[in-house]
Protein backbone atom coordinates (compact mmCIF):
# COMPACT_ATOMS: atom_id res chain seq x y z
CA UNK A 1 0.00 0.00 0.00
CA UNK A 2 1.37 3.63 -1.08
CA UNK A 3 -0.73 6.32 0.17
CA UNK A 4 0.22 9.51 -1.57
CA UNK A 5 -0.67 12.73 -0.47
CA UNK A 6 -4.45 14.21 -0.25
CA UNK A 7 -5.73 10.27 0.06
CA UNK A 8 -7.82 9.57 2.49
CA UNK A 9 -8.32 7.08 4.82
CA UNK A 10 -11.14 7.23 6.92
CA UNK A 11 -10.75 10.25 8.62
CA UNK A 12 -7.40 10.82 8.28
CA UNK A 13 -6.05 12.96 4.83
CA UNK A 14 -2.59 12.15 4.17
CA UNK A 15 0.25 14.90 3.93
CA UNK A 16 3.30 12.74 3.27
CA UNK A 17 5.22 9.75 4.11
CA UNK A 18 7.39 9.12 7.30
CA UNK A 19 8.79 5.84 6.65
CA UNK A 20 8.43 2.02 6.37
CA UNK A 21 9.86 -0.76 8.36
CA UNK A 22 8.79 -4.59 9.18
CA UNK A 23 5.48 -3.68 10.13
CA UNK A 24 4.33 -1.54 8.04
CA UNK A 25 4.19 2.27 6.66
CA UNK A 26 4.09 5.91 8.20
CA UNK A 27 2.49 8.53 7.21
CA UNK A 28 2.05 12.19 8.85
CA UNK A 29 -1.51 12.15 8.29
CA UNK A 30 -4.29 14.88 9.78
CA UNK A 31 -7.19 13.99 11.73
CA UNK A 32 -10.58 16.01 10.69
CA UNK A 33 -11.93 14.89 13.90
CA UNK A 34 -9.58 16.21 16.21
CA UNK A 35 -8.33 18.82 13.75
CA UNK A 36 -4.74 17.89 14.23
CA UNK A 37 -2.13 16.26 12.61
CA UNK A 38 -1.12 12.80 13.15
CA UNK A 39 1.21 9.81 12.68
CA UNK A 40 -0.59 7.24 10.94
CA UNK A 41 0.28 3.34 10.85
CA UNK A 42 -0.67 1.20 8.13
CA UNK A 43 -0.37 -2.53 8.96
CA UNK A 44 0.32 -4.81 5.77
CA UNK A 45 -2.79 -6.68 4.43
CA UNK A 46 -0.85 -10.16 5.41
CA UNK A 47 -0.05 -9.06 8.79
CA UNK A 48 -3.78 -8.52 9.64
CA UNK A 49 -4.42 -12.18 9.24
CA UNK A 50 -2.13 -13.01 11.40
CA UNK A 51 -3.80 -12.96 14.93
CA UNK A 52 -0.34 -12.37 17.19
CA UNK A 53 0.97 -9.47 14.93
CA UNK A 54 -2.63 -7.93 14.76
CA UNK A 55 -2.33 -7.81 18.12
CA UNK A 56 1.19 -6.37 18.77
CA UNK A 57 0.39 -3.87 16.30
CA UNK A 58 -3.17 -3.11 18.18
CA UNK A 59 -0.61 -3.20 21.74
CA UNK A 60 1.63 -0.19 19.80
CA UNK A 61 -0.96 2.50 19.80
CA UNK A 62 -1.70 3.68 23.35
CA UNK A 63 1.95 3.44 24.08
CA UNK A 64 2.87 5.43 21.46
CA UNK A 65 0.05 8.04 22.19
CA UNK A 66 1.50 8.57 25.39
CA UNK A 67 4.71 9.30 24.23
CA UNK A 68 5.84 13.35 24.26
CA UNK A 69 7.23 15.31 21.37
Amino acid sequence: MCLTRGSRLGPYEIIAPLGAGGMGEVYRARDSRLGREVALKILPAEFSADPVRRARFEQEAPAAAALRR
